[in-house]
């Protein structure tokens, strides 16, 4: 690694953590109509909001399907954020003008999140940039593990639709995922820590004959399963998988983008990927500073109010890291070239498929 790329990385991990230690919560001291304490009173406009999206979207608080798909809508929201090309990036343009970004190619399955949360929109006094956001990070908190992840209102109304194009897709090269989202402003490290939203996710519309299939073993909770199971050895599909970004796991039940799977493998970021292998603390802290960047794309802070006391604190960790039943060490392909793959045991059993995420 030369002198200047390795300055460029301790720069991004620098300016990340800065942001998000830069979110401290303020001592409380507004109490809202409904008994709700917190900083700002500006901020009491979001528990009514909290407490609808928790019961009628989150169905009472669980980390499940419309979770996953609200944390999803944050990034296909915020990325279509261009110096060159345009965008007004983290400003709920996906709700305002769904037609036609519900129908770029790399936005394939977001329509049924994007109707769910304009109910939402329509019944509030919130942004549709301020919602998208705000319940991508309340979601977020009901997964076991997870961040707190900082929260800022105020955010203007879209002033169009983003561009088409932005939004990378999972049979993108590296270098095409990696060059878009350096334009939007991410390092390959952000890019990495970004990708830790993939713990608690699954996907409808990779293959349309298993929705629901998960990216890894634990898809309701926020641990470093993701890192350890995206490197276990695994090939492409022949034939139409492929073309639509599909690489085959070794885990029954299971689903590997194509994206995912060579990012854990290129040598500009297999390092970074194995470094949150068991590394809780890294995970949580790493997300939380890339949320808290991308939810600010085509933003000014200095124009919104830190309402991060209201998201709620997130239920601990369930689990440990392990390999799953039936594997073991040789079992991961090792890619990065200068640390060796963490020891970690593996699960005792029985080997079974990973059950798909039910729908809402």
């Amino acid at each position: 690694m030369t002198f200047a790329s390795l300055s460029a990385l301790v720069f991004a991990l620098g300016a990340a953590l800065q942001a998000v230690n830069a979110v401290t919560l303020p001592q409380k001291r507004a109490t809202c109509a409904g008994g709700q304490v917190t900083a700002n009173a500006a901020c009491c406009v979001l528990f009514p909001i909290l407490e609808d999206l928790q019961q009628n979207l989150f169905d009472g608080g669980e980390c499940g399907e419309e979770v996953h798909e609200s944390l999803r809508l944050t990034f296909h929201d915020a990325i279509g954020f261009s110096p060159t090309k345009g965008g007004g990036g983290a400003d709920g343009s996906v709700l305002t003008f769904s037609d036609p970004e519900v129908n770029f190619p790399a936005n394939l399955g977001i329509d049924e999140i994007v109707e769910a949360q304009k109910p939402f929109l329509a019944r509030h006094n919130i942004s549709a940039g301020d919602l998208v956001q705000f319940a991508g990070a309340l979601g977020v908190s009901n997964c076991p593990g997870a961040p707190r992840i900082p929260f800022f209102l105020g955010r203007p109304p879209a002033k169009a639709a983003s561009p088409i194009g932005l939004v990378p897709e999972p049979f993108d090269t590296v270098t095409d995922i990696l060059d878009r989202m350096g334009d939007a402003g991410f390092a390959a490290v952000e890019v990495v820590w970004l990708l830790s939203s993939h713990t608690i996710a699954a996907a409808d519309h990779v293959d349309e004959s298993i929705p629901g299939t998960p990216f890894d073993s634990t898809p309701s909770i926020f641990d470093s399963q993701f890192f350890i199971e995206t490197q276990l050895r695994g090939t492409s599909f022949p034939g139409s998988g492929g073309n639509h970004g599909e690489v085959e796991s070794p885990l029954a039940g299971e689903i590997r983008l194509q994206s995912d799977h060579l990012l854990a493998r290129d040598s500009r970021t297999s390092c970074e990927w194995q470094s949150m292998v068991d590394n809780m603390p890294k995970i949580q802290n790493r997300f939380a500073a890339t949320m808290l960047k991308m939810s600010l794309l085509g933003q000014n802070q200095a124009d919104l109010i830190d309402c991060s006391d209201v998201i709620p604190t997130p239920p601990a960790l369930v689990g440990k890291a392990h390999l799953p039943a039936g594997k073991v060490q040789s079992d991961v392909e090792q890619a990065c070239a200068t640390t060796p793959f963490p020891a970690i045991a593996a699960d005792p059993g029985p080997v079974t498929a990973v059950p798909p995420v039910p729908p809402s």
